[in-house]
């Protein structure tokens, strides 16, 4: 364009209002521009040094920050940053700070590690904090009173230590405090009860000491959740709290609380959950209440006395109601029967007697009914599955009679019934056999009459009817029960030939037809006994000979055929088996005994059978070689004593003049020793080496190894020990069991940690060392777990509330080696024979020889060679010799599953492992996880425990080493199982929980991820620490 013809200055005048113009516009422009791009670039800086997580794709530098999912904006500012679950694992950037307008940050459900950070003091506005469910380790500083304008603090489910510090109670705009699910091994301190404005106070899972709730606690005058379940609380609980009007829910559970229930929480008008269970509260219920809408009430597990308070009627709105494991007596009020949103009751183990309440179950959808272990009389109620929701139905123990009413038999949601233990008659509804989704029928002991059907449901998995008045044969029909793992028949009057369709039951362990009147043979083959391990068919009228493919069932450990009409010879495949007890006494069986069962452990088993006898010398049975034993008397007796005299006389003589050398030698040889012993002390102690080399004699010994042995010497005052492990006797020691010496002391000598045994010195000299332990009283957990051989247990059973806590304290101190030591430590030989038990069952890890330090948390450690023991050593070691912690994941995995199934690492065989047989059973579309569980702790109150711990197990032993959790998402999901039955079957519906990873779909992608692995057998051998749980 052509300017020229314009006059110079009128060009020269507008060409300088432009630029005062546009000179005028810029500051506006950079003004409005500025915040915006500037926030928009710190986000994605921060995204940067996050290293680009997937998860934050939608952060670009051409679209507004206030667009993005993850971010909340006011006015076009950033306000609020939401990166829940987002697999970040880097730590957080100081820069979030240059966000000076965030009020809201929400990073939960994620791997952050490090300390707290404390340059979050920077972001001035910050009101709502959630850095709940990472890693993040130390103490909370002292000086967090500095983020003054919180409101909402969220720090659980961390690994943090240490105290609560008082200046929390500074923070006095709090109204949520979350400090739930860490390792404080400090106190948590009554300036919280300063908070005015606090209305959700969560303190739950935490190790702090012994201590009773504060008064301080009673200010709290706005608190409407309470969570402090197992935090070690004792004491009393302050009748203050009972003033607090706006308090909805009330969780005491697992401390040591005592006295009585305050009157004053039942006259809360808001209160909607009380739990109080697992405490040694007593005195008797309040009578009186005002909390109409209380929905869970759960007083179980304390020392409650007294009747239940006809008053309980009155709650409209109660759902479950525990009261079991209590003192109560007296009767049921009919009452409760009326209550309309009634779904669980639980009074069993107490003193109740009287009838039951005629009207349960037909006023509400009652689910769960559990009344055992008391003295009730009279019926069953008949409407109990009225409204068509009853799972289980379980009155075991008790006095009550009459038949089972017809009504269950057309509940086609039940899936227990447990009556056993009662003077019930009658047949079994006809209905109950097939109703869809039965698993298990137990009756004994009472006078049940009729026969068995050809038909049962698809899942019943357990029938025990022993002890009544069935009759008949066993039908053809029984090849149809496939999921059948106990039949247990004995003491009935069946009669006829043991069918063999029974022996095609591929899933039964456990078969018990003793005391009946079955005649004939027993089948000569059996089609599919490979899971049998109990087989009882003693007080028949058997005959003919004892088949000898029962010598080919492979898992097979008692068996009793006693009592019967058996003939010919003792099968020699029986003595290759694993069997344990046997029992062939009574008998018309004729031969040599099997080699495996000529010694005094089966001296009893072989009585009343004429013809049998023995090559061995054992009581009550002929020899097979007369003839020897006949010339062996020949000889004279009087020779025969002569030479006795004259063999003591020399004998006495060489042992008073050993003894005279022995002694001299030893005194001089004492006095050389203890000067050569050097000790190293890790611990305050009140003895000497010379009190510990004193005591390493034979009658002190209690075990032995590879590496050495153990002994139990008693130092101090009476019935106080140490346990000592005494390496290399009288040999030099080679570079392996050094090496092995100095892992141990290296490590116990450096950590602290209640869940790990106290390394309390070492003893050591030129070629023998002395490694010096706190004495553990109940010994192993192998011990209480396969202890049916261990004379020393008296064949006591752990029940599953001491596994669980056993499972919790041995998680808490693998936690802590993987998560809290800098470095990590991996112990390298997790099994339950190293969980070793104190005398109140508290788990503590221990025998660290093989355990590897790592040079960095997250990086593959190349081990020289496969650590561990059979069973429960990690399959990447076939593949890899770089290893991390996930190996120690998998052992304790196989804890996890010997503790629910009770059955031992390799029980199968040297080939097959537990972990193996579980994810075979779980593949094969075996999905009633209920059949695998341990049945001599396998009670309807624990189920859902016990499968949850199972699937954790099975996950655990995945094998692809980045599938596996970490030891801290798995010592959550442990906490969060104590609780379970507790709610119903659900997870709490509270900010508080920890999403499980057992929970929604994420155990399906842990079980869909094992079999894509095991199909394809793909191991990965450069997988990192990190476990991203949304891409499993």
């Amino acid at each position: 364009m052509e300017f020229s013809h314009f006059p110079t200055g009128i060009f020269a005048g507008k060409q300088s209002l432009y630029l005062i113009l546009l000179l005028n516009f810029i500051p506006i422009f950079v003004t409005s521009q500025s915040p915006a791009t500037t926030e928009r670039d710190t986000l994605l800086k921060i995204k940067r040094q996050w290293g680009n997580p997937v998860a934050l794709d939608s952060w670009n530098s051409t679209s507004s920050p206030c667009s993005w999912p993850e971010i909340e904006c006011d006015d076009g500012k950033v306000t609020g940053i939401i990166l829940q679950e987002k697999d970040i694992t880097v730590e957080i950037p100081s820069s979030i700070c240059e966000l000076t307008n965030l009020t809201f940050l929400n990073l939960r459900l994620n791997y952050l590690p490090g300390k707290f950070p404390t340059f979050l003091y920077k972001c001035s506005n910050l009101q709502h904090l959630d850095l709940s469910q990472n890693y993040f380790v130390g103490s909370i500083p002292e000086d967090i009173h500095r983020l003054g304008k919180l409101k909402y603090l969220n720090l659980g489910g961390n690994n943090f230590t240490g105290d609560i510090p008082s200046s929390v109670g500074t923070l006095t705009e709090l109204e949520t405090l979350c400090m739930h699910s860490n390792l404080f091994d400090g106190s948590f301190p009554a300036e919280i009860g300063n908070l005015a404005n606090l209305e959700s106070l969560g303190l739950e899972f935490n190790g702090f000491p012994p201590m009773a709730l504060p008064p301080e606690f009673g200010k709290l005058k706005k608190i409407k959740y309470i969570w402090m379940r197992d935090t070690k609380l004792i004491g009393e609980i302050p009748e203050s709290f009972g003033d607090f009007q706006n308090l909805e829910l009330i969780d005491f559970a697992y401390n040591n609380l005592e006295g009585k229930i305050p009157s004053g929480l039942f006259l809360l008008k808001n209160l909607t959950m009380l739990y109080l269970f697992s405490n040694r509260l007593s005195g008797r219920i309040p009578e009186t209440f005002d909390s109409s809408k209380l929905m869970e009430l759960d007083v179980s597990n304390n020392y409650l006395t007294g009747t239940i308070p006809e008053s309980f009627g009155g709650f409209k709105h109660l759902e479950i109601m525990n009261l079991f494991g209590n003192q109560l007596y007296g009767a049921i009020p009919e009452s409760i029967a009326k209550i309309p949103s009634l779904k669980v009751f639980k009074v069993f183990r107490n003193k109740l007697n009287g009838s039951l309440p005629s009207e349960m179950g037909l006023h509400s959808k009652l689910e769960s009914f559990e009344v055992s272990l008391n003295s009730f009389t009279g019926n069953l109620p008949e409407h109990l599955c009225a409204g068509g929701t009853l799972f289980g139905a379980v009155a075991y123990a008790n006095n009550l009679s009459g038949e089972i009413p017809k009504s269950l038999g057309t509940c086609s949601s039940l899936r227990s019934i447990q009556l056993y233990k009662n003077q019930f008659s009658g047949e079994i509804p006809s209905g109950v056999w097939t109703l869809v989704d039965m698993t298990s029928l137990l009756l004994s002991d009472n006078s049940f009459s009729g026969e068995l059907p050809s038909k049962i449901a698809f899942n019943f998995t357990r029938l025990e009817i022993s002890n009544n008045r069935f009759s008949g044969e066993i039908p053809v029909g029984i090849s149809s029960w496939r999921s059948l793992v106990v039949l247990l028949a004995s003491n009935n009057s069946f009669s006829g030939r043991i069918p063999v369709e029974l022996t095609s039951l591929s899933q039964i362990t456990q078969l018990e037809l003793d005391g009946n009147s079955l005649s004939g043979e027993l089948p000569a083959h059996i089609i599919s006994w490979k899971s049998l391990t109990i087989l009882d068919l003693a007080r028949n009228k058997l005959s003919g000979k004892i088949p000898a493919a029962i010598g080919l069932i492979p898992d097979l450990v008692a068996l009793d055929l006693s009592q019967n009409q058996f003939s010919g010879p003792i099968p020699p495949q029986l003595g290759v088996r694993r069997i344990t007890s046997l029992n062939v006494s009574s008998n018309q069986l004729t031969g040599n005994i099997p080699d495996a069962f000529a010694n005094l452990a089966f001296e009893n088993s072989f009585l009343n059978n004429p013809s049998l006898c023995t090559t061995n010398s054992l009581p009550y049975l002929p020899s097979c070689n007369n003839a020897k034993v006949a010339n062996s008397k020949r000889l004279s007796h009087r020779v025969l004593a002569l030479i006795l005299v004259l063999a003591f006389a020399v004998f006495l003589f060489s042992v008073v003049s050993t003894l005279f050398m022995v002694r001299d030698y030893r005194r001089k040889k004492h006095k050389r020793d203890v000067a050569s012993w050097k000790l190293t002390s890790f611990q305050r102690l009140d003895f000497t080496e010379a009190n510990i080399l004193s005591s390493l004699t034979e009658n002190n010994m209690i075990g032995s190894g590879g590496s050495g042995k153990v002994y139990r010497i008693s130092v101090g005052r009476p019935n106080e020990y140490v346990a000592v492990k005494r390496i290399w006797s009288d040999r030099k020691v080679d570079y392996i069991l050094e090496r092995e010496f100095l892992a141990e002391v290296q490590i116990l000598g450096s950590i602290r940690h209640s869940n790990i045994v106290k390394l309390l010195c070492c003893i050591s000299s030129e070629d023998s060392k002395l490694l010096v332990y706190e004495y553990m009283v109940n010994h192993s957990l192998d011990g209480w777990l396969h202890g049916k051989k261990r004379v020393s247990l008296s064949n006591k059973v752990m029940d599953w509330p001491k596994r669980l806590e056993v499972a919790i304290g041995a998680a808490q101190g693998l936690c802590y080696m993987h998560h809290d030591c800098t470095p990590p430590i991996i112990h390298r030989d997790v099994k339950s024979s190293n969980i070793l038990l104190d005398s109140d069952f508290t788990a503590k890890i221990a025998d660290f020889g093989l355990a590897k330090i790592l040079e960095k948390k997250g990086e593959l450690n190349t081990m020289s060679a496969v650590a561990g023991s059979f069973g429960y050593i990690a399959p990447e070691y076939a593949y890899t010799t770089k290893v991390n912690e996930k190996i120690d994941i998998y052992s304790f995995g196989v804890v996890l599953l010997e503790l629910v199934t009770g059955r031992q690492p390799n029980f199968g065989d040297e080939h097959t492992s537990l972990a193996e047989w579980a994810w075979n059973q779980h593949g094969e579309g075996n999905t009633a996880i209920d059949n695998m569980l341990d049945t001599d702790i396998k009670e309807t109150c624990y189920l859902e425990e016990m499968k949850t711990v199972f699937r954790l197990g099975l996950i655990c032993t995945s094998n692809l080493p980045a599938s596996r959790p970490s030891m801290k998402e798995i010592l959550q999901i442990l906490h969060r199982c104590k609780s379970f039955r507790y709610s119903g079957g659900k997870s709490p519906d509270t900010e508080y929980d920890v999403a499980p990873l057992l929970s929604g779909n994420n155990s399906e992608k842990y079980i869909a991820s094992y079999k894509r692995i095991n199909s394809n057998k793909v191991i990965d051998d450069s997988s990192d620490d990190g476990l991203m749980i949304s891409s499993v």
